[in-house]
């Protein structure tokens, strides 16, 4: 039995792919059937895939339902984790989610999920994208202060959702834990943040991220251990749609 995961998955079976990179990039071509015979050689059907967001360009349920077949189709169970690009999905309907696709599918959202003795604990996550200002040798020399306020406030709001999965699992009993976001748990200006600091606080003892996929993108957060934990990027083009072995 393992755990394993990967994000950015962008599936379009039933929608117009407008994204320039996976329209042009060498990476995305035929990436499905890539990721699909990937996992059938990785996965057994007693492991589980945490796929971490971003998995359809479909803006409602109607227009994600072939890419939710082909997530289900997958080997293995199978857990998602929101992405800022699921518009499919309200995080105040999460269970009406759940009832439509459970157990095949398990959308995690103010919760937790078990694996071994870990409980598996996601959210969103949220980080401030800028725009940045840069001077001529690359530096951020200013940012947009508005747009950093009103990402501040998301930031709190997934925070919050974050605390209540962490809570409700330790509150059972669990002191083992694996941390999953969507957005990376910091930007380019910061060390650490709010999902680092509860990191550290609960003892979650890896931090599982995607939403940096581009080669430009790969190296804009943490990677490797960082204050006793240790992160991990698992967007699918830096990946090249191999889920990364999380646990055994």
């Amino acid at each position: 039995m393992a755990l394993y995961a990967i994000g950015d998955l962008h599936l379009h079976f039933q929608s117009v792919l407008k994204a320039p990179a996976q329209l042009r990039d060498r990476v995305w071509k035929n990436h499905e059937e890539k990721f699909r015979k990937n996992c059938e050689k990785l996965i057994a059907a007693e492991d589980t895939l945490v796929l971490a967001g971003d998995h359809s360009w479909g803006r409602k349920l109607s227009e994600c339902e072939q890419d939710l077949d082909y997530i289900r189709s997958l080997p293995g169970r199978k857990i998602l984790t929101r992405g800022n690009h699921d518009m499919f999905w309200d995080a105040k309907k999460t269970k009406q989610l759940n009832g439509l696709y459970r157990p095949e599918l398990t959308f995690l959202q103010d919760s937790y999920e078990v694996y071994r003795d870990y409980a598996l604990v996601g959210t969103k996550g949220y980080t401030f994208e800028g725009p940045f200002w840069i001077d001529r040798r690359g530096r951020v020399v200013d940012w947009d202060a508005e747009e950093e306020a009103h990402a501040k406030k998301l930031v709190e709001r997934e925070l919050a959702r974050l605390r209540t999965s962490f809570e409700l699992a330790k509150d059972d009993g669990f002191r083992k834990f694996i941390m999953f976001l969507h957005y990376p748990p910091t930007n380019i200006l910061e060390e650490r943040s709010g999902f680092t600091d509860m990191a550290e606080e609960y003892g979650a003892e890896q931090v599982i991220y995607a939403h940096c996929h581009g080669e430009s993108r790969f190296y804009d957060s943490i990677h490797g251990e960082f204050r006793g934990r240790q992160y991990h990027l698992v967007s699918g083009d830096y990946l090249r749609w191999h889920p990364m072995k999380v646990l055994d």
